[in-house]
């Protein structure tokens, strides 16, 4: 599920099943083919598009692209995003954050560190299962390691602290 923002004022969520697009469980019949250099061609209800990517930021995953000659802002938000975010640990937050919370309920199945390690942004803290998905929690900062308040095979509730930073 891709959380997508346009312009700042239209909102869509869509989803990648076989190779086709959906929204609200629909599919979008569309025929997109790669030009070069960023650009691309596609035909949505027999009508012809040009697009390009004029910009890209990856860190906060935005870009700008070009549709017949047209710009738009997009935002794109995966649902590791949505469970960054829901962890107070979203990009944009401009907090540097101090603990790791479960963003859901679920076991503990694996962790990754050590009280008093050194981390670097994106190194792999924890497994959580939840919902039959095993779900790798990620560093979204550099720090070192203050307090694990969990252990293996442990279960928890959304919003417990798992981690603690120093």
């Amino acid at each position: 599920m891709y959380k997508i923002k346009v312009n700042e004022q239209y909102n869509f969520d869509l989803s990648a099943v076989n190779d086709s697009l959906q929204h609200d469980g629909v599919n979008i019949p569309v025929d997109i083919r790669d030009l070069k250099d960023g650009h691309i061609h596609f035909l949505y209800q027999n009508k012809s598009y040009n697009a390009e990517v004029v910009s890209e930021d990856h860190e906060e995953k935005t870009s700008v692209i070009k549709i017949n000659g047209k710009l738009y802002e997009v935002a794109i938000e995966d649902q590791f995003d949505s469970l960054l975010k829901a962890m107070g640990m979203g990009a944009g937050s401009g907090k540097v954050a101090r603990e790791v919370k479960a963003p859901m309920p679920g076991l503990v199945l694996n962790i990754s560190v050590t009280e008093g390690q050194e981390i670097q942004k994106g190194d792999s803290l924890l497994v959580l299962e939840a919902m039959k998905m095993e779900n790798m929690l990620k560093s979204a900062t550099e720090g070192k390691i203050k307090k694990i308040h969990v252990a293996t095979g442990d279960k928890v509730e959304k919003n417990q602290v798992l981690i603690e930073f120093a």
